[in-house]
Parts: C-alpha cells; structure tokens; sequence
C-alpha cells in the first residue's frame, strides 16, 4: 500500500479546511500553489505522540535545511481517529507550538465513515507520514520517515542537473 504511489504523478489535494500561514481560514491548498519546485507534506494528527516526537522534529529540520533550496510545505492533520480531539481548532495550537509559518490543513473521515481522501489518495499508513513530490509532480517519498539530509542531497542533484541541461 505504502509505495505504490512512489513514481506516480502526485494526487491533487482534496483537503476542505486551510489555515494559512498566520493562522487565518483561507481556501483550499492546491499543489500548484505549493510552488514549481520540491514540495513536501507532512500528514499527523494532533493526539498522535509519535507525531510529536519523532515527525514534527523531522519536519522542523527539513524546513531549516531547505530554507534556500525553494521547497513548498503543507501540513494536513488527517483525522481518521481520535475526532474529538483531531480538530480543526487544533491547527493553530499545533502550528504555533513549532513556529511553522506555512498552511496547514485538515480532514476527517468522509460522510461515508470512510478514511480522509487525502490518506486514499496518498496511500498514507498513518501519522506521522511524509511525502515528497519533485518539480514534475511525481511522488518521490511517501512514508513514515524521512532523511532530512537525503532529501535536501537530493533537492540539490536535481537543481544541479537542470542547470546543467540549460548549460
């Protein structure tokens, strides 16, 4: 389930509830959006601890490692458990706490009692999940960890190579 999105073209997102980075309601995040280049999500859900301790870390050095390399980040609470506590609210409480100026959204089940559409459509395992998409849209990553150097080393080969095509 979890790598059969890797190498695809990444899904639109479907998620109906953004904040923005100040923390004010605005309308839905598209990829597009996100920018042209590397673009990163990051799916938790706020009662999760592993999310806390392990994900939002992670999360926090990426977005200090890629401060200059022009990576987009979204930030989705995927709320397929735990709904009286995985709510909206809980996105400005969580971005605040880790200083995260960059939209965050949320989604819970369907009306259908269904998961989000966002962990369908990204094949998502559970949070904290990361997925990584290049400047093509294609799925890069997708999975519960990631390698913050490995990334940004492979953020920086592929500007490196597109230089040296237009060269």
């Amino acid at each position: 389930m979890t790598n059969g999105i890797i190498g695809r073209r990444a899904p639109e997102l479907l998620v109906p509830y953004w904040i923005d980075a100040q923390g004010i309601q605005r309308p839905p995040v598209t990829l597009d959006e996100l920018g042209s280049q590397h673009r990163m999500l990051f799916f938790y859900q706020h009662w999760c601890s592993g999310c806390h301790l392990h994900g939002f870390p992670s999360l926090l050095a990426l977005v200090d490692k890629s401060h200059s390399k022009n990576v987009g980040f979204a930030i989705v609470q995927t709320a397929f458990e735990g709904h009286d506590v995985n709510t909206q609210d809980k996105l400005v409480v969580d971005q605040r706490r880790y200083g995260l100026r960059v939209p965050f959204g949320h989604e819970g089940k369907t009306p259908s009692g269904a998961y989000p559409t966002t962990v369908e459509n990204f094949r998502a395992g559970g949070t904290p999940w990361f997925v990584t998409i290049d400047p093509a849209g294609v799925v890069m990553q997708n999975g519960f960890a990631i390698d913050a150097d490995e990334f940004i080393a492979s953020v920086e080969r592929r500007r490196l190579a597109a230089e040296a095509a237009f060269s």
